[in-house]
């Protein structure tokens, strides 16, 4: 008798349970700018968006301790809109800071990219 032929339902059936990670956004574009006491961040993601099951639904501006400095949150899917471009203005950054990282969430995967390094220049 054969173990594998025999259990090959149960591997297959293990593996159709296991979460299904896709691509998570990718940041295509950051562009800066000093306005007033704030920063304003133009950040364009791409994301492979399904619909309502599965979508980018946001991306913050961190600093190097992982500090959340703002957020932006991405209140629908961009099925039809890739890549897209959306705006976060006021953020505070701390004196000094001469680097921040932007950080995608999606519905389904959450944080599951990388950070991608900004460079601010005054």
């Amino acid at each position: 008798m054969n173990i594998l032929r025999s259990t090959s339902p149960a591997i297959a059936l293990l593996i159709a349970c296991l979460p299904v990670r896709a691509d998570p956004p990718e940041i295509v574009d950051v562009q800066t700018s000093l306005a007033g006491m704030g920063w304003r961040f133009d950040v364009t993601l791409s994301h492979p968006d399904s619909g309502w099951d599965h979508f980018a639904e946001g991306w913050e501006v961190v600093d190097a301790d992982g500090k959340r400095l703002g957020y932006r949150e991405l209140f629908h899917p961009h099925v039809e809109e890739q890549p897209f471009t959306r705006s976060l203005s006021n953020v505070m950054i701390p004196d000094g800071t001469t680097e921040v990282f932007i950080r995608t969430r999606c519905n389904r995967d959450k944080w599951v990219g990388g950070l991608h390094s900004v460079t601010l220049t005054r």
